[in-house]
């Protein structure tokens, strides 16, 4: 892939967080989630690549724009072949509710090497650099907590683990605490949760628990531009999800995915804008006749890590109003 992708695509994701950005509060998902999809889909246009969308908003006939197997980029000779997995706005429920976390996301690597993961749950434990090679999904959260511990050299009673809000979690929750660990709960925005264990500031140490399979594999891009570590495994509920998963290559569904399997070869590309406020990124900001976006670019091949403010001029963008 071509270095100077790392900004290109950066640019999509302030053009959908500042589309979206607008609907913060106003309990309208879908709108919100619309204006999104469409300021990225226009942005893409722009682009030069052959991109293919293997992660969206869904099967060709479940979305107008921005649908697996969607050709996306300008194109052209010599342009790079690359696979696409977008979430223009990761945290819908969030932005409706104004809270933290929203995020517009990209992630992107040479063609073939994106999992195709069908939308549906998988199970994640995630972990930054400092942990790489600690953790095991098939292990016990309390031994998942206590190898963590060890590698940064912490008290169990100092690690903060990040779970899903969510009856279906019930069991993780009473083990970490059980093991005297401290829990942040997270409504929505797993995607987030899972980059933050990557940056010390943030305050979390491991996420554990059970989302989007889709969300799992952007998740996966981002840590591998990082240096950290996520292990996934589906979790099909019907019959249905069970042959997707062997149409999509898998012997056995129930088969434990490394960094390798959810992102192969040495590079990728991941950019994130914050829509709203969190740990790591601010949302966006509008005052008078501009907005200023605040955004995460890296590339996994030179680890390079780049947070960018950006200024934009809100009449050159046509949202002057909503």
């Amino acid at each position: 892939m071509e270095r100077s992708l790392t900004l290109e695509i950066v640019r999509v994701t302030e053009a959908a967080a500042l589309a979206s950005a607008r609907w913060m509060g106003f309990g309208k998902k879908n709108e919100a989630d619309g204006a999104a999809t469409s300021a990225m889909r226009a942005e893409f246009n722009k682009v030069p690549m052959e991109g293919v969308v293997v992660i969206g908003e869904g099967e060709m006939d479940e979305a107008p724009m921005l649908y697996i197997g969607e050709k996306l980029g300008l194109g052209g000779s010599g342009s790079p072949a690359v696979d696409v997995a977008v979430d223009p706005l990761e945290g819908t429920n969030i932005l409706a509710k104004g809270s933290w976390n929203a995020l517009s996301v990209i992630a992107i690597a040479d063609r073939g090497n994106l999992l195709h993961a069908p939308d549906m749950y998988m199970e994640k434990i995630a972990v930054g650099p400092e942990c790489v090679g600690a953790i095991d999904i098939n292990r016990s959260v309390r031994e998942n907590l206590e190898a963590v511990a060890k590698r940064k050299g912490k008290d169990l009673c100092d690690l903060t683990a990040t779970v899903l809000d969510r009856d279906r979690h019930s069991k993780i929750i009473e083990e970490i605490r059980d093991a005297g660990c401290r829990i942040k709960l997270i409504n929505d925005g797993d995607v987030a949760a899972a980059i933050n264990t990557a940056f010390e500031h943030t305050g979390v140490d491991i996420l554990f628990g059970s989302g989007g399979a889709p969300e799992g594999v952007i998740s996966a891009v981002a840590l591998k531009c990082l240096g950290g570590e996520i292990q996934g495994r589906l979790l099909p509920q019907s019959e249905e999800e069970f042959e997707r998963c062997l149409k999509m290559g898998l012997k056995d569904p129930n088969q434990v995915l490394l960094m390798e399997d959810l992102v192969k070869g040495d590079d990728a590309i991941f950019a994130a804008t914050g829509v709203t406020d969190g740990e790591l990124l601010k949302g966006v900001r509008f005052g008078g006749k501009r907005a200023t976006t605040h955004s995460l670019v890296m590339r996994a091949k030179t680890g390079t890590i780049r947070f960018i403010e950006g200024q934009h001029r809100l009449e050159k963008l046509g949202l002057t109003s909503k």
